[in-house]
């Protein structure tokens, strides 16, 4: 006779509201956040994330992610003034954000400049 083996516990395939994907992408996607320590805090994996990530970007066209660009070598000027991030906005001219700004001032920054 087989062997039978019965799995109890909570349900794995899970349903989340869009309010709880929504709190998932926001601390996912953070400045200075880590998707696999999110996902591991909510016990989802890190590509339903993605997933989750992508579609949202499709339903919400004008929802965009920034390319970064890395330069081989800092600008001298940039380098004196301690800048973590510096952000070329197109025609608007250049902003910098020093390594010891807070995350809030930060985000609440570039939200304006939006």
């Amino acid at each position: 006779m087989g062997q039978m083996t019965i799995m109890t516990g909570p349900e794995r395939r899970r349903r989340w509201s869009d309010e709880d994907r929504r709190q998932i992408l926001t601390e996912a996607f953070a400045p200075g956040a880590c998707v696999s320590e999110v996902a591991r805090r909510f016990d989802v994996s890190t590509g339903l994330i993605y997933t989750w990530r992508r579609k949202l970007m499709q339903e919400v066209p004008e929802l965009t992610f920034a390319e970064a660009v890395v330069p081989d070598e800092p600008e001298p000027a940039i380098a004196a003034l301690g800048a973590a991030i510096v952000i070329e906005l197109r025609g608007r001219g250049r902003i910098s954000i020093a390594a010891s700004t807070p995350p809030a001032l930060a985000a609440a920054a570039l939200k304006v400049l939006r």
